[in-house]
């Protein structure tokens, strides 16, 4: 018989891969992994700010990774310097932001690995609630905008020119993407978070020959990690989040001997 914290782990897992895979799909066909990178490098910030706050870590990730969305976007625009300069630099303040933040809290006792590497086990109900309500919304947006976001992955000049509001598609997803990062730490870890995003779409895109069955098979390829992973560090006494993650890195090295089945550009 598994326990109720397996259950609620199982259930939060899943739900987590129903969001990361549409995202993951996104993020690979446009190639903005690094975004996701500098947005995890924001959690230890939020969750410094939630305790200082006294409000749930989670939330104030969710929060943090919105507002360091945002400056990322804004400074996209009017900063002097290359975009990925300014992902460099603001990621790493905030990494650091956080980092010292915490080590001024010396009265609260803080479980710093279970941020880096993940602690799904520890998924409670108010979790659950948190991450379905951020599913929920996150594949509603999705749905509503898909025609528009695939319109600006495959020619943004053309979308524009057809009417799509280009900037404000991108700023979605880049908000959707917060989004998914926020929660999926809480599985897998800030280390480990932008890899339950991309390699799941990309283990897909080795199998899929449409946008929307890669995006379901992304979906289906972590939510099988998730179940898998979870077995596993079950059976073996080792961190789930890390082996959650192996088991999608088996799928993307099985897709690699079929043909890619080619639908947008690299």
């Amino acid at each position: 018989m598994f326990a109720d914290f397996f259950f609620r782990a199982l259930i939060g897992g899943i739900a987590i891969t129903l969001a990361a895979g549409p995202i993951g799909c996104f993020v690979v066909w446009l190639q903005v992994a690094y975004f996701g990178t500098a947005l995890a490098h924001t959690v230890l910030l939020g969750v410094a700010l939630g305790y200082l706050l006294s409000i749930d870590p989670a939330l104030a990730v969710l929060i943090t990774c919105f507002l360091f969305a945002g400056c990322l976007i804004l400074l996209e625009r009017r900063a002097p310097v290359s975009l990925d300069t300014v992902l460099g630099v603001l990621a790493h303040i905030a990494l650091a932001g956080g980092l010292v933040a915490l080590a001024f809290m010396e009265q609260m006792r803080v479980d710093l690995l279970g941020y880096l590497f993940g602690d799904i086990l520890s998924i409670g109900h108010a979790d659950l609630w948190l991450i379905t309500g951020t599913v929920a919304v996150t594949l509603t947006a999705v749905s509503w905008q898909w025609h528009n976001l695939l319109a600006i992955t495959i020619d943004r000049d053309l979308a524009a020119a057809e009417g799509v509001p280009v900037e404000r598609v991108r700023l979605l997803l880049i908000f959707l993407l917060a989004a998914v990062i926020a929660i999926g730490m809480k599985m897998v870890g800030m280390l480990l978070v932008v890899a339950l995003v991309i390699i799941p779409a990309a283990a897909a895109r080795r199998f899929a020959s449409t946008p929307e069955f890669m995006a379901i098979m992304a979906a289906v390829i972590g939510a099988i990690s998730v179940g898998a992973g979870l077995m596993v560090s079950l059976a073996w006494d080792i961190p789930a989040g890390p082996a959650i993650v192996l088991v999608s890195g088996i799928f993307f090295l099985a897709g690699l001997a079929n043909p890619v089945r080619k639908v947008f550009r690299s």
